[in-house]
């Protein structure tokens, strides 16, 4: 007669338990390494699957035995996504995620949450980049970064390196969200206005304007570059963009945003990536399928 399962992988219910405070510290390493709330939700719910089928019993720190699998399902899934990506219509942002309770997303610090940071934490590699959101936004030493990733201490401190590099320039663009809103409001009350010419006052020399719409109707297709092209491309469509939206705040991943809401529904997130120079990224999320996570916080 076999053993109970319960006995032999030890006790369901602590199982529950310990699962239960890693999952947001789980969810919030998956969307850092994704992109995207439903790929993050189905890794959590693959770790807590290969949790439950495994002898925890033999298992003596969970909480790294879990960040472990989550790390490697993510790498695995994210050496696939870019062939989906080839498929979508137009610009891929990051989903926005709502950040007002939980402003580090489950990790020790905020890092790698900012829309500039996620966006070129797409340049880097799947082991780059979880090295690097393991230093840096949940505080893991090199020598358990190497277990994770399966690497040499000596490998792990170089990827961590290489990304930093990478990331420098995003991260000198930051500045406090009191600024970021400052200039989104003065962008919202020009944009609404048509007025080109204050447009272009708010914006740096290299700006750049992405709408993530994959097809959907009023979504540019491309990036528009430059302060005068991007003022221009945003004046056109003043009369009838914002018609019959209201205007809501949130905060998305760490940083000020504004929902446009249509009939109950958001439509639209923009937010932007500021230096002191002005606005850097002009970001607008128009993807239906980006947008449920926030809609219970709009207008």
């Amino acid at each position: 007669m076999s053993e109970p399962r319960s006995t032999r992988h030890g006790d369901l219910d602590d199982a529950v338990e310990v699962f239960a405070a890693q999952r947001r510290r789980l969810f919030g390493i998956a969307y850092r390494m994704l992109g995207t709330v439903a790929d993050a939700e189905d890794i959590v719910q693959d770790t807590w699957v290969r949790w439950q089928n495994t002898d925890r019993t033999q298992v003596q720190e969970p909480a790294a035995f879990l960040t472990t699998i989550t790390t490697r399902l993510s790498i695995n899934v994210l050496q696939s996504a870019h062939a989906k990506r080839e498929t979508y219509i137009g610009p891929w942002l990051p989903e926005p995620v709502n950040t007002d309770d939980d402003p580090a997303l489950g990790a020790e610090r905020a890092e790698a949450l900012q829309f500039a940071i996620l966006l070129t934490l797409e340049k880097l590699t799947p082991t780059e980049r979880a090295a690097y959101i393991l230093r840096e936004a949940f505080d893991y030493p090199y020598p358990r970064i190497a277990e994770v990733i399966s690497s040499s201490v000596v490998s792990a401190r170089q990827l961590v390196s290489r990304a930093r590099g990478h990331l420098r320039s995003a991260r000198q663009v930051a500045v406090e969200p009191v600024h970021q809103r400052r200039l989104l409001e003065a962008f919202l009350t020009a944009a609404q206005n048509g007025d080109a010419e204050e447009l272009e006052k708010l914006f740096a020399d290299d700006v750049i304007s992405y709408t993530d719409g994959n097809g959907v109707k009023l979504a540019a297709r491309i990036p528009v570059h430059g302060p005068a092209r991007v003022a221009k491309f945003v004046a056109a469509f003043a009369r009838h963009f914002w018609a019959g939206k209201s205007i809501g705040w949130v905060e998305v991943n760490g940083q000020p945003a504004a929902t446009l809401t249509e009939n109950g529904t958001v439509t639209t997130i923009v937010t932007v990536t500021a230096s002191e120079k002005g606005i850097e990224q002009l970001l607008w999320v128009m993807s239906p399928e980006k947008l449920g996570h926030v809609s219970a916080v709009g207008a």
